[in-house]
């Protein structure tokens, strides 16, 4: 039985634990301060596809992930006996004008290309669901693929499944000096050891802001307008976010949620009323390549890398999870190049 300790208690190290827990290893996981405590613990989970034109590897790696994502959160729902979140309820997006709709022509035949069938990508003039954003051009394009998550709940259930399945999970301590293989996994902190270790930037934190609503439109289509996501929740709640800023002098939430909210509530003016619940603030790790880090620690034998998930770090989770599992465990690299730290 191999014995591995991973760092960080985000959706990378929780996956990646219980990736390698279910396959038999020995997992003791570390926490410096509580589970989701980072960039893990917001409100959004919009997990949503790239633009399926202009095809890359990345692209290819977050489908792969996205298509694993159902049985993925059913495993780690029956073995936690908890909820994750997990639905593909699709996505809508309104069309400004009917120029727009014309531009779309080679997106539309790129994800049926692309995707599988049943996740078809098309234009409707006739929406369903019960959050409905405004549109201009009478048009919306909808799609299939797209999921969401609900992140505190899929962190609370990664945690009691790796437990349950015999894995150890510590909160609130540092992780000293931990034999390995180890794999760490922590967020904006980690970028920062990174291009400390290696002399130069590998990526820094993006502050993002989000905000949740009261709002019961469980089943709805998640939608994105004007860069904003917009998801509705199986617990009776929206979620709204979130902001990307470069430059900031604190972690807290601020009065931008107040802008996004009232801009969540132009896009779809069903949630005029809904009354905001909670707010959230923390840094996003995003690497300088905008792609995950994964992969060896150069210079640190038996360390390895999971990190900069940033905007897609909950759909690219359970790909990451495999990826570094057959790494880790079995010595098989299926890491694609741009994912590398070397």
């Amino acid at each position: 039985m191999t014995s591995v300790t991973i760092i960080g208690g985000g959706i990378f190290g929780l996956c990646c634990a219980w990736e390698m827990t279910r396959r038999g290893a020995s997992v003791r996981l570390i926490e410096a301060a509580r589970i989701g405590a980072g960039s893990s613990g917001g409100h959004v989970g919009a997990l949503a596809p790239h633009a399926p034109e202009n095809w890359n590897p990345k692209k290819a790696f977050q489908l792969d992930s996205l298509l694993m994502a159902p049985t993925f959160w059913a495993g780690v729902g029956e073995a936690a006996g908890l909820p994750t979140g997990f639905a593909r309820t699709g996505r809508l997006q309104p069309l400004a004008d009917a120029a727009a709709a014309d531009r779309l022509a080679g997106r539309i035949a790129a994800a049926t290309d692309r995707w599988p069938a049943n996740c078809a990508m098309h234009l409707t003039k006739a929406p369903a669901g019960n959050l409905v954003p405004d549109s201009p051009s009478g048009l919306w394009l909808f799609d299939r693929l797209t999921a969401r998550l609900a992140p505190r709940a899929a962190g609370a259930a990664l945690a009691q499944a790796i437990r349950n399945r015999g894995g150890e999970i510590v909160e609130g301590q540092a992780p000293g000096d931990p034999a390995g293989p180890v794999l760490w996994a922590t967020g904006t902190p980690g970028l920062a050891d990174l291009s400390r270790d290696l002399g130069r930037p590998i990526g820094k934190g993006v502050k993002g802001q989000s905000a949740l609503l009261r709002y019961a439109v469980p089943d709805a289509p998640q939608v994105f307008a004007e860069t904003l996501h917009i998801v509705p929740h199986a617990d009776g709640t929206v979620a709204v976010g979130s902001t990307s800023e470069n430059d900031y002098d604190h972690l807290d939430p601020d009065d931008r949620i107040d802008a996004l909210v009232a801009k969540a509530r132009a896009i779809c003016p069903q949630l005029r009323d809904a009354p905001v619940i909670d707010r959230w603030a923390g840094a996003r790790p995003r690497a300088r390549s905008r792609a995950p880090i994964l992969g060896p620690w150069p210079g640190r034998p038996g360390h390895f890398v999971a990190n900069g998930g940033f905007k897609i770090g909950f759909g690219m989770a359970p790909k990451i999870a495999q990826v570094m599992a057959d790494l880790i465990l079995d010595g098989h690299d299926a890491i694609p190049d741009g994912f590398r730290l070397a």
